[in-house]
């Protein structure tokens, strides 16, 4: 019998060594883009971690993205199942995002004062991937684009994602399809201003709720959303908590509040019918 040793030295043999004219790993993701994106402005240690940090988010953003867009027009076509399986990805990526916020709090209040100056007026509320992906899920603000106008391509991003419907516009447009009696003036709302609670769509969901057999792919949905806020505001809090635990209540980089903005942001909900049924159902 041979040894393990003697088996992996066989199989190591084996692998590939000449990339010369053929794509490697490294070709394959761009690693020699993205592992030299990371660009200190300071000598401190704790600055790699907060680079770091951010840019990995911002990936899981782009993806996150990508994977909502995809279920909005799966929920368009009635593929429910498809779109399930889509959102519950979203949902972990969240779960993966809250995380990090874990590892960005090993980083103490005065590690980050050594070189926070050098942030200048950059701040996490100019993210362009976290203002795409709040659209997508229902949250619609156009007065967070003013902050990219010295950025047109962003501007447009963001505009373009502004007009379209959201994740939630697609399931109430999925409720009508069904027969409930949705108010027709959200058919021909503007799709650029903020969602605000709707009487016949708050009745459309409790029926669904109390005739869950009946509807249960609507049923699903329903709870598939709730889900998928539970994830972002629990995502949410754990960065509203970070920042405050790392800077306290001082005012953010960019000019805004800070801790004071990201606990607003936590009053806000994005499927407001679908907590408030909870009471009467």
């Amino acid at each position: 019998m041979k040894t393990p040793s003697t088996n992996f030295r066989e199989v190591e043999s084996d692998i590939r060594t000449n990339f010369k004219d053929a794509m490697a790993y490294g070709d394959y993701l761009h690693l020699d883009k993205i592992l030299s994106a990371q660009q200190m402005r300071t000598e401190e240690h704790d600055e790699m971690l907060f680079v770091v940090i951010h840019q990995a988010s911002e990936l899981w953003l782009k993806l996150a993205v990508h994977e909502v867009s995809a279920a909005i027009r799966l929920i368009d076509e009635g593929q429910f199942r498809r779109a399930f399986k889509v959102l519950a990805r979203v949902k972990e990526i969240l779960n993966q995002m809250k995380q990090s916020w874990s590892i960005l709090a090993t980083m103490t209040p005065v590690d980050y004062l050594k070189f926070r100056d050098s942030l200048g007026n950059a701040s996490g509320f100019q993210s362009v991937g976290y203002r795409s992906l709040e659209f997508l899920l229902g949250n619609k603000n156009a007065q967070a684009i003013r902050v990219h106008k010295d950025r047109p391509s962003c501007t447009a991003r963001l505009e373009a994602l502004l007009a379209k419907p959201s994740l939630y516009d697609a399931a109430i447009a999925q409720l009508v399809r069904a027969g409930f009696a949705i108010d027709p003036e959200l058919a021909s709302r503007d799709l650029r201003e903020p969602y605000q609670h709707n009487d016949s769509v708050e009745a459309a969901w409790t029926k669904v709720y109390r005739f869950s057999d009946r509807f249960y792919d609507l049923y699903e949905l329903a709870e598939t959303l709730v889900d998928l806020e539970d994830a972002f505001q629990n995502w949410r809090f754990r960065h509203m908590y970070t920042v405050q635990r790392i800077i306290g209540f001082r005012r953010g980089t960019g000019g805004s509040s800070g801790v004071g903005f990201l606990k607003q942001a936590l009053d806000t909900s994005f499927y407001p019918e679908l907590l408030a049924l909870r009471t009467n159902i």
